[in-house]
């Protein structure tokens, strides 16, 4: 086992209060403007549930389950654990798919208004003969390694609009070939996921009748993602989940550019206040958040300046640099990153299928190591001593944030799950 990527380290947040003036801007998120996402997403609805029936149960609402877990036998004594399915997210199959669908629909939104799309004010208006007329005239495009494409690529697509995927060569095949049969556009670069979104942005400002969905600095992005907090809090009242100062909250959410865990964080902060703790969770050789927290002073800083490689079977969360905008926002939300070793992702990935039958891509397994660096680092020790959590510790809740991975081939996920069995029987 001595040979074994299986560490856990945590960087606390206690960093950012040693801020440049560059870290007091706002980026101008307001609660008002996630509530608008959430009632943009419900307008929609029926539209979305006639476009892809596999949300007919749901009426059209994009959302993923709360399930309990097993603990594995590392984690300490608490209330309960529990997984946010996103894997298993209807359409797009992702985190992704709350954000990137959301600022799509706005496009739209400012579409009809300027050519008066939905005359009877019904998003129905939108299948008829002139709206698709219009709405093909235009091209939404995106930077992506695989999963906001996937996202932004489909409702674009559906929505008879041309979608232009820029992505690196390295990106999944299979989520290139997934976009291509949805009817988008995939334009392969030969470097990462940071020229990808370059040259996306690029050829999106050359072009008028192109709208380009910014994973680094968009708020439309970020609300829709935020959109996730009041639905967590629906689900946790649900099944009867306490959230208080004698029942903490604790969430680990795996991140690459930052704006879709980000964006949750803020929705869940606005939920929950400081009931709740969350954690980003990175690769060690890919930890784009963690680096730009431990060197406020350099903003936009690469993980290639500090000599990383950005070499992670996590291809989610392969991203050399933080979005800006979520690094704001993060300075009074987060808690800490939580920086692991690569072949926990393969360990993770296999124990999560033998003892909860639940099936997730490596990025996703990313959040399983979350609890650990709570547990098991001195680091987390301090954080549960300063808040003032030790004896509140066995009435937490611990939720681990799947970002994706039902749509992966099965050959794929299971030369990781043999990866996995490997490491956990040496």
């Amino acid at each position: 086992m001595s040979d074994l990527r299986l560490s856990v380290n945590l960087v606390l947040n206690d960093e950012l209060q040693r801020v440049t003036e560059y870290y007091h801007q706002t980026s101008g998120v307001t609660s008002t403007m996630v509530q608008t996402a959430k009632e943009r997403l419900e307008r929609y609805a029926p539209l979305l549930a006639y476009l892809f029936p596999e949300l007919e149960k749901t009426h059209g609402i994009i959302e993923s389950p709360l399930m309990p877990i097993k603990a594995f036998s590392d984690y300490g004594e608490a209330g309960g654990y529990w997984l946010k399915g996103d894997h298993a997210l209807a359409v797009a199959g992702s985190v992704k798919a709350r954000g990137g669908i959301h600022e799509v629909l706005e496009f739209v939104d400012r579409l009809s208004e300027e050519y008066c799309l939905m005359p009877n004010n019904s998003v129905i208006d939108l299948l008829s003969e002139r709206s698709l007329e219009v709405l093909n005239k235009y091209k939404v495009t995106v930077g992506s390694t695989g999963n906001l494409g996937m996202s932004v690529g489909i409702i674009s697509a559906a929505l008879g609009m041309q979608a232009v995927i820029h992505m690196s060569t390295e990106a999944k095949e299979w989520k290139k070939q997934r976009l291509r049969d949805r009817g988008a556009t995939v334009i392969e670069h030969d470097g990462d996921y940071a020229l990808a979104v370059e040259e996306g942005r690029e050829e999106a400002l050359a072009d008028a009748f192109s709208h380009f969905v910014d994973d680094e600095q968009s708020i439309s992005l970020f609300c829709g993602y935020a959109v996730a907090g009041s639905r967590l809090k629906a689900q946790i009242d649900e099944f009867g989940i306490q959230v208080d100062a004698e029942h903490p909250l604790f969430v680990y959410i795996p991140c690459g550019v930052g704006g879709a865990p980000g964006g949750i964080t803020y929705g869940l902060k606005g939920e929950f206040g400081d009931y709740v703790h969350v954690f980003f969770v990175e690769p060690e050789d890919s930890s784009c958040f963690a680096v730009q927290m431990t060197h406020l002073e350099q903003p936009n800083i690469s993980i290639y300046d500090v000599g990383q490689k950005n070499d992670t079977e996590a291809d989610g969360l392969a991203v050399p640099v933080a979005s800006q905008l979520a690094v704001k926002e993060m300075r009074p939300r987060l808690s800490g990153v939580v920086v692991i070793g690569e072949d926990n992702l393969m360990r993770d990935l296999y124990l999560l299928k033998e003892q909860s039958d639940i099936q997730i891509e490596p990025s996703a397994a990313a959040a399983l190591s979350g609890p650990r660096a709570i547990f098991n680092t001195p680091e987390g020790a301090a954080y549960i001593e300063k808040h003032g959590l030790a004896e509140h510790m066995p009435r937490a809740n611990h939720i681990v944030w799947a970002t994706g991975g039902s749509f992966m081939p099965e050959d794929e996920y299971k030369a990781f799950w043999k990866r996995g069995k490997a490491m956990v029987k040496a």
